[in-house]
């Protein structure tokens, strides 16, 4: 009898060969001031997860406690602007030897999601948080608006990077006296 080899084996070694492959990782900056990088950030576009679709008005607030994990709130309103209010609470535990831009952020214990600070302005006010599956990414500011030649900039960086850039969604923001 001859070694026959089913092409659906074939297909299926190929499969398990390529999906245990670990994406390369992304490039961090090569340091964070905590202290600066801490307070209001906002979502200017992202690839957002299940939780963020829809998002108006996306606001990212951290604040470093006192036992050096940062503490993460992300509020927005769901489906317009004055949409219903949501609000997400997580911790960030920088990572050691990571410049503090490598981050797991923890939203359900014990469970920790890559956090990658990929780039930041000198004067911390725009930054971009990404991680190595590149399934998400956030693009954020200290302002609600970035100029559109930055924008393009960090979309030329992602795409530079490996990110589908076709899944990047622009989130809506209101004015503070407007909200």
């Amino acid at each position: 009898m001859k070694n026959v080899v089913h092409p659906f084996m074939v297909l299926a070694i190929v499969a398990a060969m390529t999906g245990c492959q670990k994406p390369q990782p992304i490039d961090t900056v090569p340091a964070v001031d905590l202290e600066r990088f801490m307070g209001d950030w906002y979502v200017i576009a992202s690839i957002p997860t299940v939780f963020e679709k829809n998002a108006f008005n996306a606001l990212e607030n951290y604040r470093l406690d006192t036992d050096g994990t940062v503490i993460t709130t992300f509020t927005y309103n769901k489906g317009a602007f004055d949409g219903p209010p949501k609000t997400f609470k997580a911790r960030g535990f920088v990572r050691p030897d990571s410049g503090n831009a490598l981050w797991g952020m923890q939203f359900i214990w014990p469970f920790k999601a890559e956090y990658r600070i990929i780039f930041l302005t000198p004067d911390y006010d725009q930054t971009v948080i990404g991680r190595s599956k590149r399934d998400y990414v956030w693009v954020m500011a200290r302002t609600p608006t970035i100029p559109a030649e930055d924008f393009q900039r960090i979309v030329d960086l992602l795409t530079a990077v490996g990110y589908d850039v076709d899944k990047l969604q622009s989130v809506p923001q209101q004015p503070i006296d407007q909200r």
